[in-house]
Formats: structure tokens, C-alpha cells, sequence
């Protein structure tokens, strides 16, 4: 009974300013919590996971509902004259969608996806299907005609539903095995049989979704005559006992959870062979103690190649397999004296060749290879990364290419679509336009490519263009007119600029924005947002985020820098935090708060932090980094003690607890609670599998045996994210309600 009254307590509190806000007469221009984490959104009509048909002729896209954010549509739109058409309406399908399996469930936290609805599919590579898993179930969309067909309505879950290259049959996992259907007969066929308990088949296991990339177990063969598939056998895995907390009571889940330095599951790769109904194992060599890392077949389906890392990721083999005996031979190695990076920059051409890419130069570039692994040229060289593969012409030899370089110059603020040659030697050519952020999906002959496109003043647009950058028609044009649904807000965004500052010979890039009606004569308190970590970066020259506007209306600066380890920027400005996590990133961010200090406009004693998963990691060593004197800081589902997370992420940065003590010791925040500068807020989700529970448990117990007052709102059910538009709005109401507190215009008054 205490514990509920000071809860409810502490709900009245927090209620209290929005409570006197609602009694003033709003202004519509102000952007508030409330509009944010509402329908329709904010961000307009996005189309999100867009793809060109292989034929280029019809364009597929997701499309949140106008009623709910948060159900996701299937809709297509003709690539010549037409409009834009509903293909799968979700809810028409699967009117009360029920309760996903905990497999489902899990397999979306590792894919990020938050949605419901349509939340995936994909094509035949002959474009006459669409396959759309719904809630459980399949259903195949067929392109002409649109008519839709139900494929299974069982109990159990269907996951990473396919459709085969050539259009004739569909595969899935169901209850940990394998099955195809035909789509002529109708009839199923299970490929496998003894998935049950701790084996599973066809289905990548918890560190390949979650750190690798990696969200598939099996790989059809061009021809449809093999599927390699994955066996994995978790019974090595340590049990991690984990408390499920949701609103109705608890559970224990026996989850299987390979921390760091400990064993991971078994995988193993077979063949199996649909004419001969013969099953081959891969020989991976005698070392089981691997990841099995990525899985291409050749354009002619006679060789299957399959990338080996070691349990260190210091070494990436790339081997080259019979499917027909399982024999392998290592054709290509990469080593680094801290880890390889994994890619999806693999391509087989259909003369044999294959494209990969490499960091051995300190950046990440494109090479042409024979089948037998023998590198045949740089198809890109300088001192800026490619960021991803996208397509290649195997007709005209153009190989396309996403980056962030202007005229040879790595600029990591913007990004574009860029074209090389796989015949001669070239200097990259920008097919898109500079001066935001554009990223590209190709059809598969690399004729044509739709582009997403974002900048400081235009929402995510995407559009169709032909190679050569010419721009087709609109998919979603979001234009911010009149008629969207940010524009009655667009008056009130605030002023972004972009710097640099130094830091050991790198450059690290930084933005700020500023409220609206900003007075360089005033002071300002300042939210350092951040993350830190390995990432893509946060520091873009994109559209921005509702969430921002609502730090701005309330009056805070807004400043993010890009430290040392975060990025896609050059081997070495990665590698800096290796073995290290914690101390060069905290480093930079000092000199962030230095340099907020040097600024007329920032009152030196109103900054705070904010940062959530490994970005609640960074503002807890910051809260306690004496010479950044943080005011406060907001900690989301920080990891706390590093031993306590996953294999490959963890041990790819840091090594092994065994091999690295003092790196994990310095980076325990623990050991640090003694030095906090500021309030803190920390949050976490009670069901949350990636970031365990028990990294903040142990911080709150010594936090409680310091008798060190803090802020603490935990979400029961929520995972590593928080889901939900009532949720989300709850969490920033505590954001702005804490940060109005300790920064903000009740800490002034206070004083």
C-alpha cells in the first residue's frame, strides 16, 4: 500500500505542469506531447520499406494507416501512369489480430520492428508475386489482377515466409522446422522434422539478429533446386533466469543468453538437395566455436559462399562450397588487428566474378574478384567509406554505390547515391544531388533505383528515378504544403547549425539547434543528446525528429556530436574505443561541454545528457565524469556492466572479461555512482531480453546503498523500446517534466 501511494504521488507530481498548461489557452503553433504521439503523423505519408518489382514496372511500399500509426498497409503504385494502390489492407485481412508467438515477438525486437500489420515482404524474382506475412499467417499477393491468397491459417506462427527465385513455391518456419508449399498443388512439405526444444532450423540465431545482421537462417539457390538452411543447437548457451514484468504479473523466463567470454549456440550449415531429398552437411571447418556470418549463392547456382568469422572477429573467411558434397575451401581472408566488419556488400556476378568489400586500406571500399577469389581491381579507392552496395548493371558494368563524399571528400553530414565501373578505373559520380540525405533501393538490373530523400527542411520524400539519377515520378512526394500535418508547426522549428571540433587528429561532427525566437543575448540550458557508440551517427543533415521540436518549444538547446567509435567513417576513427568502451568516447563529449561553454549563449550550469541503450551507457559515465559537471542526465536501458551483454557485440569492442579486465573494470559504471554530478532519471523496459533488466537493477541498489536519491520509470511488458503512442507520450511527458525540473524553468525558479 506505501509503494502504491507514493506512486501515485509521484504520478500527481509529474501531472502537475501539464495540468497548468491545460488551463491557459494553447498556442496552435506549439507543438505539444500530445499532437506528437497522435494520428495522423506528423512526419506525413512516408513510404517505408520501397522496392521496385525485378522488371521495374510496379513499385511496393509501407504505408502507416491515416487511423493508427502504428498499423502498416501494403500498397503499390505503377512505375509509368497510374496511381498509387492499396494492395493488402491489414486490417480488412485480419481484423482482430491476436497475440504473436514469443518467437515472432522476439525475432521483431531483433528487427526493430514496432508495427503491426503488413510489417514485411518481399518478391519472386520474376515480379508476378508478393508475399506478406500478416500476423502470424502468409498471404500472396498476385500482380495482375491483385487477387490475394491465404496460404495458412494455423495456430502457430509462420516466420520469414518466401517465395522462391523463380516464383513456384513458398518456404517458412513453423514450430522450428522448415516447410515449403507448393503453389500449384497447394500442398505442403516439411524439409525438416526434429525442430523442437533447443534445435532449431532455418532461423538465425539470437546473436545473428541482433548483432550481425543477419535476420534469415536459409537461402534458397537461383535454379530452386538446393536450400541451404542453419541448424542451431542452443543446449551450450548458459540459462540467464529473466523476470517478465507486464501490468498483469510476472513470469520467469529461462532465457538462453550467450554473455560474453561464454559459450555461444552451435550452428551448423547443411544443403539440402529438393531432387534427390538428400540433406549435405557444410564442412566450416574444425573449428566450431564460429560465426557463421553471411550465406550468397553464384548467379548459376553451382557454388555456395559462405562467410566464417572467428569467435574473435579478427578473421573474416569467405568460403566457397559444392552444394552437391558439402566440400569447402577458403578463397578469400580478411584479418585486422581489431575486428572485421560485416557487410551486405557481397555480390555474385553472372560471369562468375563477385563484388566484396574491404577495410584494408583504413576505408571501406569495393573490389571486383574471379570465382576463384583472386582480386582482379579497386573498384573504389580514397579516404572516405562506401557505406553500402546497391546495385550493379552487369550490362553496362555500373556499379552503385551509397557514400558520404562530396568532390573526394569524406563528409559524414550528408549522404548520396554514386556510380563506378566495374571495367575501368573511375572517379565515383554523384547520381543524386548533394546537400542532404538520400539513400536507394535498385531493382535488380540496375536500370532504375527509388530514392529516399530528407534534408533539414523536407520530410522523407521518395521518388523513382532511372540510373542515371532522372527522376521519374513521385511515390510519396510528403510535400510540406498546406496540407500537412506538420506544417500548422513548421514556423516554430528551430535554427540548426553544423561544426567540427578536433579530437586526436579526427574530426568529430557535431549540430546544434536553437528555440524559436533565439536571442544570442540570453542563456540557455543545453540537452546533450547522445549515443556514442558503433552506429551509423547521428550528426545527419536530415529531416529531424517531432521529439526535437518539443525539447526546442520548451526552451532547451539542442547539441549532438558524433564521438570517436561512432559512425561509418574510417577504420581508425572507429577502432579508437577499442578495448576501451567508455573512456574515448567520454573524452570527446568532455571536449562537446567545453566547447557548449565557451558559447555566450549557454549557461554553464544548465546542461544535461539524454540517451537511451548504449546512448544510457554514455550519459551515466558522463553524470559521473567530473569534468563535464552535468546538471542531470536521463539514462535509457543502459548497459552497466558490459560483462553482462551478448557475445559478438561485446567482444568485438572489448574482447573477453578474461582477456580485457581492466577495460571492462574502467567501463562498470558502478564503481562510479560516487562521483555523480547531477540528477538522474533512469528508465527501462521490465521485459526488455537485449539489455537485461539487471544491468540497472544493480545500479539502483547502489545507488539505494549510497543513500543517493535519483528518479527512476520502468516500463512493464516493454522491451528494449517503448511501444505504443500512449506510452511514448507518457515517457516524453517524464522526459520534459524532469528535464523542466532540474534544467529548466522550474530549476530557475527554484534558484
Amino acid at each position: 500500500m506505501r509503494n502504491i501511494l507514493l506512486a501515485s504521488t509521484l504520478f500527481l507530481a509529474a501531472q502537475a505542469p501539464f495540468t497548468a498548461a491545460m488551463a491557459q489557452t494553447p498556442d496552435p503553433a506549439v507543438l505539444t506531447p500530445e499532437r506528437v504521439f497522435s494520428d495522423p503523423s506528423l512526419a506525413g505519408p512516408v513510404a517505408r520499406g520501397v522496392s521496385l518489382s525485378p522488371d521495374g514496372e510496379l513499385v511496393a511500399f509501407l504505408r502507416s494507416r491515416e487511423d493508427d500509426v502504428d498499423v502498416l498497409d501494403l500498397w503499390a503504385a505503377p512505375t509509368g501512369e497510374g496511381e498509387p494502390f492499396k494492395l493488402i489492407d491489414a486490417q480488412a485481412l485480419v481484423p482482430d489480430a491476436g497475440e504473436l508467438s514469443e518467437a515472432e515477438k522476439a525475432r521483431r525486437e531483433r528487427m526493430r520492428i514496432s508495427q503491426r500489420g503488413v510489417v514485411e515482404y518481399s518478391w519472386d524474382e520474376q515480379g508476378r508475386y508478393i508475399l506478406a506475412p500478416l500476423e502470424g499467417d502468409v498471404f500472396l499477393a498476385e500482380r495482375d489482377g491483385g487477387a490475394i491468397r491465404r496460404l495458412t491459417e494455423t495456430e502457430a506462427d509462420e516466420i520469414d515466409a518466401k517465395v522462391s527465385p523463380d516464383g513456384n513455391y513458398v518456404s517458412w518456419v513453423r514450430d522450428q522446422d522448415l516447410v515449403v508449399y507448393d503453389l500449384e498443388s497447394g500442398r505442403e512439405t516439411p524439409v525438416t522434422s526434429d525442430g523442437e526444444g533447443l534445435t532449431t532450423w532455418a532461423t538465425a540465431e539470437f546473436i545473428a539478429q541482433e548483432e550481425m545482421d543477419r535476420d534469415t537462417g536459409y537461402w534458397w539457390s537461383p535454379d530452386e533446386r538446393y536450400i541451404a538452411l542453419q541448424r542451431t543447437d542452443e543446449s551450450t548457451v548458459d540459462v540467464i533466469p529473466r523476470l517478465d514484468i507486464t501490468g498483469g504479473g510476472a513470469s520467469v523466463i529461462e532465457q538462453r543468453y550467450p554473455r560474453a567470454g561464454r559459450p555461444n549456440a552451435v550452428v551448423e550449415l547443411y544443403v539440402h538437395d529438393r531432387q534427390t531429398g538428400r540433406r549435405t552437411k557444410v564442412d566450416l571447418g574444425a573449428d566450431k566455436d564460429i560465426y557463421l556470418a553471411r550465406v550468397n549463392w553464384s548467379a548459376d547456382g553451382e557454388t555456395l559462399y559462405v562467410q566464417r568469422q572467428s569467435r574473435d572477429q579478427q578473421t573474416l573467411d569467405l568460403l566457397s562450397v559444392d552444394p552437391a558434397t558439402g566440400a569447402s575451401k577458403v578463397i578469400v581472408t580478411q584479418t585486422s588487428d581489431a575486428w572485421v566488419p560485416l557487410t551486405h556488400d557481397f555480390k555474385a556476378l553472372e560471369d562468375g566474378n563477385f563484388i566484396w568489400s574491404s577495410e584494408e586500406s583504413g576505408w571501406k571500399h569495393l573490389y571486383l574478384y574471379d570465382r576463384d577469389g583472386r582480386r582482379i581491381r579497386a573498384i573504389t579507392s580514397g579516404e572516405w567509406p562506401v557505406k553500402a552496395l546497391e546495385g550493379v548493371n552487369q550490362e553496362t558494368g555500373e556499379v552503385f554505390f551509397t557514400a558520404s563524399m562530396r568532390d573526394g571528400q569524406e563528409l559524414p553530414i550528408e549522404q548520396q547515391l554514386f556510380r563506378a565501373s566495374l571495367r575501368e578505373e573511375m572517379t565515383p559520380v554523384a547520381v543524386t544531388p548533394a546537400g542532404g540525405w538520400w539513400s536507394a533501393s535498385m531493382n535488380r538490373t540496375g536500370t532504375a533505383f527509388v530514392g529516399n530523400y530528407s534534408d533539414m527542411n523536407t520530410p522523407p520524400q521518395s521518388g523513382l528515378y532511372r540510373a542515371d539519377g532522372t527522376f521519374v515520378r513521385w511515390i510519396e512526394e510528403n510535400r510540406l504544403d498546406e496540407d500537412h500535418p506538420y506544417f500548422p508547426y513548421a514556423s516554430r522549428r528551430g535554427d540548426t547549425t553544423f561544426g567540427t571540433l578536433e579530437s586526436h587528429g579526427e574530426t568529430l561532427v557535431w549540430q546544434m539547434t536553437t528555440p524559436p525566437g533565439f536571442d544570442p543575448s540570453k542563456e540557455y540550458p543545453v540537452i546533450m543528446q547522445v549515443y556514442g557508440g558503433p552506429s551509423g551517427g547521428g550528426v545527419k543533415r536530415s529531416w529531424q525528429s517531432a521529439t526535437n521540436q518539443l525539447l526546442t518549444e520548451a526552451g532547451y538547446v539542442i547539441f549532438r556530436m558524433d564521438n570517436r567509435g561512432e559512425g561509418y567513417r574510417s577504420a581508425a576513427f572507429k577502432q579508437a574505443l577499442y578495448l576501451k568502451m567508455g573512456q574515448p568516447e567520454v573524452e570527446d563529449q568532455v571536449l562537446a561541454i567545453n566547447y557548449l561553454r565557451s558559447l555566450p549563449f549557454v549557461d554553464d550550469d544548465r546542461i544535461a545528457a539524454m540517451g537511451w541503450s548504449y546512448g544510457g551507457f554514455m550519459t551515466l559515465h558522463m553524470l559521473t565524469e567530473p569534468k563535464m559537471n552535468l546538471t542531470s542526465a536521463i539514462s535509457g536501458a543502459p548497459v552497466t556492466d558490459w560483462s553482462l551483454y551478448d557475445t559478438h557485440y561485446t567482444e568485438r569492442f572489448m574482447s573477453t572479461p578474461e582477456a580485457n579486465p581492466e577495460g571492462y573494470a574502467a567501463s562498470d559504471v558502478v564503481d562510479q555512482l560516487d562521483l555523480l554530478t547531477g540528477r538522474l532519471l533512469i528508465l527501462h523496459g521490465m521485459a526488455d531480453d537485449n539489455v537485461i533488466f539487471e544491468n540497472t537493477t544493480r545500479v539502483l541498489n547502489a545507488l539505494q546503498e549510497n543513500s543517493t536519491p535519483f528518479e527512476m520509470m520502468l516500463y512493464p511488458g516493454q522491451r528494449h523500446g517503448v511501444r505504443g503512442q500512449e506510452r511514448q507520450l507518457q515517457q516524453w511527458r517524464t522526459y520534459l517534466d524532469f528535464l523542466d525540473r532540474t534544467i529548466g524553468s522550474r530549476a530557475v525558479t527554484a534558484e
